[in-house]
């Protein structure tokens, strides 16, 4: 390892001589870059920066920052919308170098590397014809997304990314390296699937495979915004017994102001509907064709394309740069009062950039128990997300009371779940972390007292150690 001499570098020199991966200070070349996450509106500086080469690395890392007292964040691809990536005045472990990615030899998992994105992952298993549940741009990080959920794609056949999480290495608060499955460390296995990074960092993931594409048929027209209530009525009708192979979402949003469209269409505020058919392309042509007819749309791009490069299809709109603030919630049903109120809502976005999706889930998702996951209550069939974005720090007040008031305003259609990869800047408390885990929060409360009693990994949708249970080893 080059070790650059400054005198930050120099009062972390005993972590420096362990890593074999870089050790980056505030006044190295490197450092902006390397403390700059997704979401724009995170600015932080951390007092050092471990970009780690391997496990023992992130061992290493993780017992520096205990033995000093040091506020810890871990960093996978930087994209959780909260900014947990980065901590002020604390040590960053960054497993962004930890990109690597090998099917297994039954070809039935995939292995995955902390720091890798989904877009590392379907370069290696889509021209297979294989998937596993991952995020819908494929330059999110693999970690943050499934460690709190996952809703992909094909969720409605296979499940979200949690459900397909066959283990898990992970170094715990006291720099200790052990695997997570059913088999091994179980109550650990069970916590991180929906748990979030509450109990040490995943430096491996083994993520169960499905057979898909490698061409699959894509949901995506627009309609005329005048027409949403109708649209989204009509949608939520349509779907309501919906095979397994659809997964579906009404949406309103701007279309993009690219070449390919017409220019009177481009930055048009729309209504519209997307998603995929998880089986053969020719029969999600066939089970789609009456939700791009349900009134004369803006435009149908629907097609047959290479799961691939649908799984990158929204990268462009999604990149790095832009400020965010976004939140999402479960809602107990989808009434024409709720339509009404999404539709009123999304008329009066503060901007053209922001995306008000409400994603149709059930199927595979609702068929596992509420106790079988961390995750909890599964019985919901839609997921309403508020996603903010914007470009002017001057615009950051409007657009977050925006978003928040929308939140609030839907509360009448839901319990309170959140969904904690959406989950504003998770200035709702414990309150809300209770609420969405339900059963389940005083389970994981245990759990977290056995894994990690102080609380060392507490930048998420936290879980504080039950007081009675602390001190516990595992």
């Amino acid at each position: 390892m080059h070790v650059r001499s400054n005198s930050a570098v120099e009062h972390a020199a005993p972590l420096a001589a362990r890593l074999r991966g870089d050790l980056i200070a505030p006044d190295d070349p490197g450092y902006d870059e390397a403390r700059r996450v997704w979401n724009r509106m995170i600015d932080k500086r951390p007092a050092a920066i471990a970009r780690c080469a391997d496990a023992e690395d992130v061992a290493a890392a993780v017992r520096h920052a205990a033995a000093r007292g040091l506020p810890l964040a871990v960093r996978g691809g930087g994209h959780n919308v909260a900014g947990t990536a980065v901590v002020d005045d604390g040590l960053v472990v960054d497993l962004s170098a930890m990109r690597g990615v090998h099917i297994d030899a039954s070809g039935r998992t995939v292995h995955v590397e902390g720091g890798a994105t989904w877009a590392d992952v379907d370069r290696v298993t889509a021209p297979l014809g294989r998937a596993t549940p991952g995020g819908v741009v494929s330059e999110t990080g693999v970690a943050g997304l499934a460690l709190s959920g996952g809703v992909s794609h094909q969720r409605r056949r296979d499940g979200m990314t949690v459900d397909n999480l066959v283990s898990a290495d992970v170094v715990l608060a006291d720099g200790r390296r052990v695997r997570a499955s059913a088999e091994e460390h179980p109550d650990l296995h069970w916590a991180l699937r929906g748990g979030g990074g509450n109990f040490g960092v995943v430096t491996s993931f083994e993520l169960r495979l499905h057979q898909l594409g490698p061409q699959v048929f894509t949901l995506n027209v627009a309609y005329p915004l005048e027409a949403a209530a109708r649209v989204l009525r009509d949608w939520r009708d349509a779907v309501a017994d919906a095979p397994d192979e659809l997964s579906t979402a009404g949406l309103i949003w701007s279309l993009p102001v690219v070449e390919e469209l017409p220019a009177g269409l481009r930055g048009l505020p729309y209504v519209g509907l997307s998603g995929m058919w998880a089986g053969d392309p020719a029969e999600g042509e066939r089970a789609t064709r009456g939700l791009r007819e349900l009134t004369a749309p803006l435009i149908d791009m629907s097609a047959t394309i290479d799961y691939l490069d649908f799984q990158r299809s929204l990268d462009p709109f999604f990149g790095a740069g832009p400020r965010r603030y976004w939140k999402a919630l479960y809602l107990d049903g989808f009434p024409g009062a709720a339509i009404d109120a999404t539709v009123e809502r999304s008329a009066r976005r503060p901007s053209n950039d922001t995306l008000v999706i409400v994603r149709h889930c059930g199927g595979a998702i609702s068929r596992v128990g509420a106790a079988e996951t961390a995750f909890g209550d599964r019985s919901s069939e839609w997921m309403l997300s508020v996603d903010s974005t914007w470009h002017d720090p001057i615009d950051d007040a409007v657009n977050i009371a925006y978003t928040r008031e929308f939140w609030n305003a839907a509360l009448p259609w839901s319990d309170g779940k959140t969904y904690f990869n959406f989950p504003g800047l998770f200035e709702e408390g414990d309150a809300a972390v209770r609420d969405s885990y339900g059963a389940n929060h005083a389970r994981l409360e245990e759990i977290k007292a056995a894994y990690d009693p102080d609380n060392r990994f507490r930048l998420n949708q936290n879980i504080r150690a039950v007081a009675a249970q602390r001190g516990g080893r595992p």
